[in-house]
């Protein structure tokens, strides 16, 4: 396998793998594209003997956005059809596979940032929400003794509420107790009715069926629906539905 020679090939002439399985979006194609013009096209797409992409796709679609008609490319004709489609694969794959000294990245960017460049530094594909945080977690810590943080004990401070409290807060009463007791609900209200409830529905209807599960976090059914609810419970989470509703 001789060196690699670098030919310059119209892009009507290439032709896209059938099975590329490599997927590129309009924002990242834009990306690329805005990279090709500020740091030229250099990194040769790969052809085989047919001039089918093996590797570049993406180059490819940004060069044609950026109305090229000749890109660079290298041809590769000693790979058996096999070794194509798994280099097709490797070509990607291995790329990510790669990680980030995210300090010496974060000192980069941040540097990066600080200069006055002729270009901007979004090209690099960075944006600034991402520079932000890598920025953020090597700013040093406070100075500071970490026990000061520690939260007191219960004994360790004075009690200033307790269940069966209620506070007046102008026309406003407020209540340290169980919401789901009927019973404090009415010490609450005092003989008053509520003309509008401020809260979270809906109540306790069935997670199967209702929410979605294919996130990280499987959700429990809720008391009522699981039949975990008691009788005064269930009392004051219909109380609560009647009202909402009415």
């Amino acid at each position: 396998m001789g060196l690699a020679k670098i030919e310059y090939i119209p892009i009507a002439e290439l032709h896209p793998s059938v099975r590329n399985a490599r997927t590129h979006s309009k924002k990242q194609i834009r990306q690329i594209a805005d990279s090709i013009e500020v740091f030229g096209f250099t990194n040769p797409v790969l052809i085989d003997g047919d001039q089918t992409i093996l590797a570049g796709h993406g180059r490819v679609e940004a060069a044609r956005l950026l109305g090229m008609d000749d890109i660079p490319c290298i041809r590769l004709e000693h790979m058996t059809p096999e070794q194509k489609r798994a280099y097709a694969l490797a070509d990607n794959k291995l790329a990510l596979n790669a990680g980030w000294d995210e300090d010496l990245l974060a000192e980069e960017l941040g540097e990066l940032h600080a200069l006055d460049l002729d270009f901007d530094v979004g090209v690099i594909g960075f944006s600034i929400a991402e520079t932000d945080n890598l920025l953020e977690g090597r700013a040093p810590e406070e100075p500071g003794d970490p026990r000061d943080d520690l939260l007191p004990s219960a004994g360790d401070v004075p009690t200033r509420c307790k269940p069966g409290d209620i506070w007046q807060l102008g026309r406003h009463r407020l209540i340290c107790d169980d919401a789901l007791d009927p019973n404090v609900v009415d010490q609450l209200m005092d003989g008053a009715v509520a003309q509008m409830i401020f809260t979270d529905p809906p109540f306790n209807l069935k997670i199967d069926g209702h929410v979605g599960g294919s996130g990280k976090i499987k959700h429990r059914e809720f008391p009522m629906a699981s039949g975990e609810m008691s009788a005064p419970e269930f009392t004051a989470w219909h109380c609560q539905r009647k009202t909402l509703n009415t």
